[in-house]
């Protein structure tokens, strides 16, 4: 690979390690607990209109399942892109003179 590559990939991983030993003792929270703070600030007497099926027992096991549903969805992309070219590689295989 170029160096240019390198060093963007250097750049991207420092941009995803780097927060956490800057910032001391911060909660990396999701957008749900933050939607979750404003509609009680705009509304006190909210009740939602339904509860979950499955509540996970820790925020670990959440983040777990979490980054397991971005993985199989990753996954399922890649294949699909990876199915596509296939196909049209295979097609300008055929068409190529002998």
């Amino acid at each position: 690979m170029k160096s240019s590559t390198w060093i963007l990939i250097l750049l991207a991983i420092l941009l995803a390690i780097l927060p956490l030993f800057l910032v001391k003792d911060a909660e990396f929270g999701g957008a749900d607990g933050e939607a979750e703070v404003a509609i009680t600030e705009i509304q006190p007497d909210y009740k939602p209109w339904f509860q979950p099926l499955f509540e996970p027992p820790s925020g670990e096991i959440e983040s777990l399942l979490f980054a397991l549903q971005a993985a199989l969805g990753a996954g399922a992309l890649a294949y699909f892109f990876g199915y596509k070219h296939g196909l049209r590689k295979g097609r300008e295989n055929l068409n190529a003179p002998d």
